[in-house]
């Protein structure tokens, strides 16, 4: 008969690859704070113990934000590492049940902080299939959200490329990938506003139409980068040092990305092509010519190809929507019915939040009736149906999904959000393990977590 094990509830005899049991802590433990290595060691008899564990962050510059690691060492080979978390949590999914449907939105998009508009994406999505809508979404915004989710995709992927050359010492890779990722963030602070954290996707829409001459912003910035692409080939793809740095470094094959729940590039990596724009498409992306990037590597330097690949995909998607729009100048971007649709026909106010003033002259002149109705609209909001709903979304960092539960009011009962980011650092210990400290750092930036979607 066999026996189980009741702390890890796993029958005698069986062994999870993916989740032992050890406690990272035990014995003795030393935190770096920055002194000088023999003053950490200083005392140590030989032959006492022989491992050494140290604490990476959570401030550490290669650690991503607030993100922990915990390594036991045998010189400079990691024998054990595990990741704490929580050092970020700011409670958005918990406010959100105390805000309206639309002012969710707002705090969702704070989350992921590199990639918002798939965090709004997934939860306007989530919210429209309550509302039995899905079908209803004007074309205009339909192609309008794709626009500014690829755009969002390249600038993500420029931060994850130039933060981990930065790491790995390639501070040209680091410029420059920065240098493009302004002139995305420039196209959004056009479209919405605001550079970041946008609250554009709203339910039943976007909140404004495009303002004039931004398809020609657009295409000038296609143009650019098609230029400018091909310099992080140069710089990287074939430079022995870079790939020194990379090849084999943090390998996860196909069953531990399926056992582990991994997505985005450390899963298409080992060759499998999961891509949610295919496999399950929203948004009309089907109707979109693109193709899912793989490598066969399943280590850190095909997650870096497939990033750099992805972006050449965008820019294919952007330049196909961006000819959708021209053809559909003044189409709607918001749904008819004005009891869910927030008003979208004119320009937000010069703060990038507000109404426009001349927007608020409108509704106060229309009537009485309107002025009321735009007044619990914005106070209230609209009512959704009970029910629960969770409409997945391809970020940059993988299946970005929230679970989004209506009781019937005005108000979420309950917003939960599955992060890649979160889901994905699972792989820190299995990538890490039985390789040198240096290439902890290669692995994390391979996974490219945000520590703003892991503490929700």
């Amino acid at each position: 008969m066999a026996t189980t094990d009741p702390g890890t509830g796993s029958t005698a005899g069986e062994q999870d690859l993916y989740a032992g049991t050890q406690e990272t802590s035990e014995g003795r433990v030393f935190t770096v704070s920055g002194q000088d290595w023999d003053s950490i060691t200083e005392g140590l008899e030989d032959g006492v113990d022989e491992r050494v564990i140290v604490n990476m962050g959570p401030q550490h510059p290669s650690t991503h934000g607030v993100l922990r690691l915990i390594l036991e060492l045998e010189g400079e080979t990691v024998t054990e590492a595990r990741c704490g978390i929580g050092y970020l949590h700011t409670g958005i999914e918990k406010n959100m049940e105390y805000r309206t449907w639309v002012q969710g939105v707002t705090f969702c998009t704070r989350m992921d902080y590199l990639s918002p508009f798939y965090n709004e994406m997934t939860y306007v999505l989530g919210v429209e299939r309550l509302l039995d809508i899905e079908d209803d979404i004007p074309e205009k915004a339909q192609v309008m959200r794709v626009l500014l989710m690829e755009l969002n995709r390249l600038s993500s992927h420029l931060v994850a490329i130039a933060t981990g050359g930065m790491e790995l010492g390639a501070l040209t890779v680091m410029t420059i990938g920065f240098r493009e990722r302004e002139l995305v963030l420039d196209l959004f602070e056009l479209i919405t506003g605001l550079r970041m954290n946008h609250a554009f996707i709203r339910p039943g829409g976007v909140a404004q139409d495009l303002p004039p001459g931004a398809l020609d912003e657009i295409r000038g910035f296609l143009d650019l980068m098609r230029k400018r692409l091909p310099e992080y080939a140069a710089l990287c793809n074939a430079n022995p040092i870079f790939k020194a740095r990379l090849e084999g470094v943090g390998h996860l094959d196909l069953e531990g990305c399926l056992a582990l729940g991994l997505t985005g590039p450390p899963l298409r990596a080992t060759g499998y092509p999961w891509d949610l724009r295919k496999s399950e498409p929203y948004c009309g992306y089907e109707t979109y010519d693109f193709d899912v990037q793989t490598w066969d590597t399943a280590d850190a330097y095909g997650r870096f190809r497939i990033r750099l690949a992805e972006m050449w995909e965008s820019l294919k998607i952007v330049e196909q929507a961006a000819e959708r729009l021209a053809g559909l100048e003044g189409a709607p971007v918001m749904v008819s019915d004005k009891k869910i649709a927030w008003p979208s026909q004119l320009s937000i106010g010069s703060d990038g939040m507000g109404n426009s003033l001349d927007h608020i002259r409108h509704i106060m002149g229309e009537s009485m009736e309107g002025l009321i109705h735009h007044f619990k609209l914005v106070t209230e909001g609209f009512r959704v149906p009970a029910g629960q709903a969770y409409v997945p979304v391809e970020s940059p960092r993988g299946e970005l999904g929230a679970h989004v539960v209506s009781d019937g009011g005005t108000r979420p009962f309950r917003a939960h959000f599955r992060d890649p980011s979160f889901t994905n650092l699972q792989a820190t210990s299995v990538m890490s393990e039985g390789g040198m400290v240096a290439d902890i750092i290669v692995a994390i930036a391979s996974i490219d977590p945000v520590m703003g979607g892991v503490d929700r």
